[in-house]
């Protein structure tokens, strides 16, 4: 144990003299990992993070209230506990293809410009390190060839009215946004964290607040649009049993004034048929106003409260490229790569020149 132990730090101090003795050439190794870590780190674009997170309301208060309104009015109201949209899927919403769709079509400025375009025109002009558009040439080529030959492919861009149609740019374009618009909710809290990611810092900082009330108004919508449909349905109901109430009631007015001094048996049925219509013209007509003004409660119920927690704010520094780390890392890569060519690869390679030289017997 002890010899191996021995023979192990013998091979360590070997080694040690032997980067020693070669240090220039791990300086020259340091050189080259600053050069090629300072290439790489100004070659990546600088990105800016801006986050938002907003907290929607509990729906237990919402049915309190509602529960306390048709109370007052004597009517029982049995209300739905479950919903078809909850905060846990929040994120998935905001990864979806139609809210991706809206989010292009935001009118956004940059730091630089101050003129108002469309988030999908940006998304465009999105900058991308040199090595990425190096090895993504040959498929703009074929792109570009593709466009020139096929006619098929020149019909399919006109198709802009489908809706359920997407072009290959409107499909780049959702898939760049959605690598740079993220979401997460804490099941415990219920805070949704909106997070966007661009290279412009008043363009993120405005695509952020812009996904946040995208997010409120799709959830505010769909929530009340049961609710907003039988209001509609219901005021269509009661201005119908208004009317007629109104009818009925001029109709009783008008005979029951003609025929006041009249004294006959078919006057006085007449007079009380007349009665019982305007008497249940006004009853149906009661119960549609009663309900008209709980559906319209409803739908003010239905309506969520968002309270943002953190609003978006145009960030002053980038959060990537960590440029120093970066510097580090090619750095400690570049002394790793060199020293392992000093202990081994050198001797290794002598090796096999050796053995190539040897004639062939």
């Amino acid at each position: 144990m002890n010899s191996l132990k021995k023979e192990m730090n013998t091979q360590l101090i070997y080694m040690i003299k032997k980067l020693f003795n070669k240090k220039k050439k791990l300086y020259y190794a340091i050189v080259v990992g600053c050069i090629v870590g300072c290439i790489i780190a100004y070659s990546i674009p600088p990105k800016y993070t801006v986050t938002v997170s907003l907290s929607p309301e509990s729906g237990q208060s919402s049915n309190g209230n509602l529960g306390s309104i048709t109370s007052m009015l004597g009517i029982n109201s049995l209300e739905a506990s479950s919903e078809a949209l909850n905060v846990s899927l929040f994120p998935e919403i905001i990864k979806s293809t139609p809210f991706i769709l809206e989010m292009l079509e935001i009118k956004i400025r940059t730091e630089k410009n101050d003129s108002l375009i469309n988030l999908s025109n940006y998304i465009k002009d999105l900058k991308s390190p040199w090595w990425n558009t190096v090895l993504g040439l040959p498929s703009k080529i074929l792109t570009s060839i593709k466009k020139a030959s096929s006619t098929e492919f020149q019909e399919q861009e006109k198709e802009k009215s489908n809706p359920l149609y997407l072009t290959p740019d409107e499909y780049g374009n959702i898939q760049l946004l959605k690598t740079c618009l993220n979401a997460e909710t804490d099941k415990k809290t219920n805070i949704t964290l909106i997070t966007v990611t661009l290279q412009d810092p008043v363009t993120a900082a405005i695509t952020a607040d812009s996904a946040m009330a995208k997010l409120q108004t799709y959830i505010t919508e769909y929530r009340a649009k049961k609710a907003t449909e039988d209001c509609i349905y219901l005021k269509r109901l009661y201005d119908e049993r208004k009317k007629e109430y109104h009818i009925a009631q001029k109709n009783y007015a008008s005979f029951s004034d003609a025929n006041r001094n009249i004294i006959q048996q078919m006057v006085q049925s007449e007079t009380e048929r007349l009665r019982n219509e305007k008497d249940l013209a006004y009853q149906v007509y009661s119960q549609i106003a009663t309900q008209l003004q709980i559906a319209q409660a409803k739908v003010q119920e239905a309506k969520p409260v968002f309270a943002v927690v953190e609003p978006a704010t145009v960030p002053l520094f980038p959060s990537s490229p960590k440029k120093m780390m970066i510097l580090v890392v090619f750095v400690f890569l570049a002394v790793v790569v060199e020293s392992a060519w000093i202990l081994f690869g050198e001797d290794l390679w002598k090796s096999v020149k050796a053995e190539m030289k040897k004639p062939k017997e």
